[in-house]
């Protein structure tokens, strides 16, 4: 507990400053003010996030948290569980979407077991595992309130160990078959909301898997009666431990002064859970994409924020969130490289 206490209390809000000066430079390039839209609202971000202007493309990582979920055994996938620790040597063999995401946009994918039913071994794993998949969350709760603590300080130490490599921007990805159940319960909870607004069809369910999946969450929140004023009481009771991991990288890379791109519903809901802990960790948040899977709009809404792009995607691993990439680095390049009225002897309006 100490460790998340510590990352919460050294979130600190964004550099006003360094924002005002950037959107100063800004205006002085050669174009209308404000006419790169988002882009220069990314600039004037990472100048607060940073404590300075950000003028050349972070070194970037995709953090890929795994885990099993024991929901799994009231049919809530199409899938079958044993496809989590297949998906991470997938992922650790490069062949995964994000995987080509991330080579493409420069991004080094980091793999984390944190919670995968069985034994996984390989020289690039990231080996972190707090317990081997939750509990059954239509029956029981999914971990203790310990367990939910140390998965979320697995993230706060990964966000610290690869900040001190040089990892200037975090993404959030996720790997864990049945884990919108979780994260669909975890929203009803903290939102009051009911299952049928914020259920979807996940890995491809056909409408009696909905319905299925549906029943088992308003189960889970019946038997569990989570505190929706206590993230950690949600977390423990109706979570994920990968779904903790994230929450907890995003405080760590917040008390590390890192943005962090959020990738879909999953991480989503794992950012509610951050800021629910550490509400001045909203500030160092980027939305990537609007995913299909249902609760997503509201999970953003929850947060108020909109996303960059809305590509019809639903895979998650990080895949959205990667490519808003892309989108940062040109954010900086248009700082380092477009010239101001002055220096190209341009008139001004």
């Amino acid at each position: 507990m100490n460790k998340l206490q510590d990352a919460i209390q050294a979130i600190r809000p964004l550099d006003r400053r360094a924002m005002e000066e950037t959107a100063r430079r800004l205006d002085r390039l050669t174009k209308p003010p404000g006419s790169l839209g988002k882009l220069e609202e990314v600039a004037v971000k990472l100048a607060g996030i940073a404590g300075e202007t950000v003028a050349a493309p972070p070194k970037k990582a995709v953090v890929v948290m795994a885990a099993d979920h024991g929901v799994c055994a009231e049919g809530v996938s199409a899938f079958p569980q044993e496809v989590t620790g297949q998906m991470v040597h997938n992922f650790l063999a490069g062949g995964a979407a994000i995987n080509v995401l991330a080579r493409q946009t420069g991004a080094e994918v980091v793999c984390v077991d944190i919670g995968v039913l069985g034994e996984l071994s390989h020289e690039r794993l990231v080996s972190r595992k707090v317990r081997a998949g939750t509990a059954n969350m239509a029956r029981e709760a999914a971990m203790t309130r310990e367990e939910a603590v140390r998965a979320i300080e697995v993230g706060i130490g990964l966000a610290g160990e690869l900040a001190a490599q040089g990892v200037g921007l975090f993404a959030t990805g996720e790997m864990g078959i049945g884990n919108t159940t979780p994260s669909a319960a975890m929203l009803a909870a903290f939102g009051g909301l009911d299952p049928t607004e914020v259920v979807g069809r996940g890995t491809g369910l056909d409408d009696a898997g909905v319905r299925r999946k549906e029943e088992t969450i308003r189960r889970a929140l019946d038997t569990n009666r989570p505190d929706r004023t206590d993230p950690l009481d949600v977390l423990a009771k109706v979570g994920g431990l990968e779904i903790a991991g994230l929450a907890g990288l995003i405080l760590g890379a917040a008390a590390e002064r890192r943005a962090v791109v959020i990738d879909g519903f999953i991480s989503t809901v794992a950012a509610i859970a951050a800021v629910r802990l550490a509400p001045a960790a909203l500030n160092y948040l980027l939305p990537s994409h609007l995913s299909e899977e249902r609760g997503h709009r509201l999970a953003l809404r929850e947060l108020g924020l909109e996303p960059m792009l809305h590509l019809q995607m639903r895979l998650g691993e990080g895949t959205g969130a990667a490519l808003v990439f892309p989108l940062v680095d040109a954010a900086c390049n248009v700082l380092a490289q477009m010239a101001t009225f002055d220096s190209a002897g341009v008139s001004e309006a």
